[in-house]
């Protein structure tokens, strides 16, 4: 686990797009500097601020919105992919069709840069999660979103600030888990959320701001959208179905 401020002083420049949301990110850091970072002193690179970075954000459907907005972005830094040194995305929980999608132009970038970028994934309600702990919220309390199929994911955080694991639960048994619970903005629900969970803004340039120093970051070597398990298959053996003898559309033979 690493975290953004580091990530951003080891490289000229890094790329990230969060698609989990039915509003698209995509944010680019620069050094700024002409030398390589690496070529300055560790101790110098990790105390340095971390530069403003460039935002896009769009409502569009994200095969649209996350090109749109990585082209923006370089456009307006005056750089292309070869120029990048990482490459950051959200993994999840969140849209999978948007995660997937941003997960396959990263790898097709990664590709076409000539090089193996670096990619780093984090999970949206971890993030959350963590910015509502420095804001002050009592504990306890958790992050949850919808998971389909009767269950939501959640994040808790409990009495004594620890974060905990990102889970799937039942509906049912989110209330006897105790603690207030949370949902960003934007994030697609399919079942009724609980009574009394309340809705916060899931503002990436705001987040990663305030969150540059927390470990939140995974090497991701094959970007992909986050599963709580592998998905498995099932053997299926095709049977030819005859009709009965007798059947009123076949006829007999004579």
């Amino acid at each position: 686990m690493t975290n953004l401020r580091s990530l951003v002083a080891a490289n000229r420049a890094v790329l990230l797009i969060d698609s989990a949301s039915t509003r698209i990110h995509v944010g680019l850091w620069r050094t700024g500097s002409a030398a390589s970072p690496l070529e300055r002193p560790e101790r110098e690179r990790l105390e340095a601020p971390l530069p403003e970075a460039i935002w896009h954000e769009s409502e569009q459907e994200a095969g649209i919105a996350v090109f749109a907005g990585v082209e923006a972005v370089l456009a307006r830094a005056g750089i292309g992919i070869a120029d990048l040194g990482a490459l950051v995305f959200c993994e999840g929980p969140g849209s999978i069709l948007g995660i997937r999608t941003a997960a396959m132009a990263l790898r097709i970038w990664s590709n076409a840069a000539g090089r193996a970028l670096p990619a780093f994934s984090y999970r949206s309600l971890e993030l959350v999660a963590h910015e509502l702990r420095r804001s002050g919220i009592p504990a306890p309390f958790a992050v949850i979103a919808d998971a389909r199929r009767n269950s939501w994911h959640r994040v808790g955080v409990s009495e004594d600030g620890v974060i905990g694991p990102l889970r799937r639960v039942p509906a049912d048994a989110l209330a006897g888990l105790g603690g207030r619970l949370f949902t960003p903005a934007g994030f697609r629900s399919w079942a009724q959320p609980p009574d009394e969970v309340m809705s916060i803004p899931y503002a990436l340039p705001d987040l990663w701001r305030l969150q540059a120093d927390a470990g939140l970051l995974r090497s991701a070597p094959r970007p992909d959208a986050f599963l709580h398990e592998e998905v498995t298959y099932a053997a299926w053996t095709p049977q030819i179905h005859q009709a009965a003898a007798g059947h009123p559309g076949r006829r007999a033979r004579t």
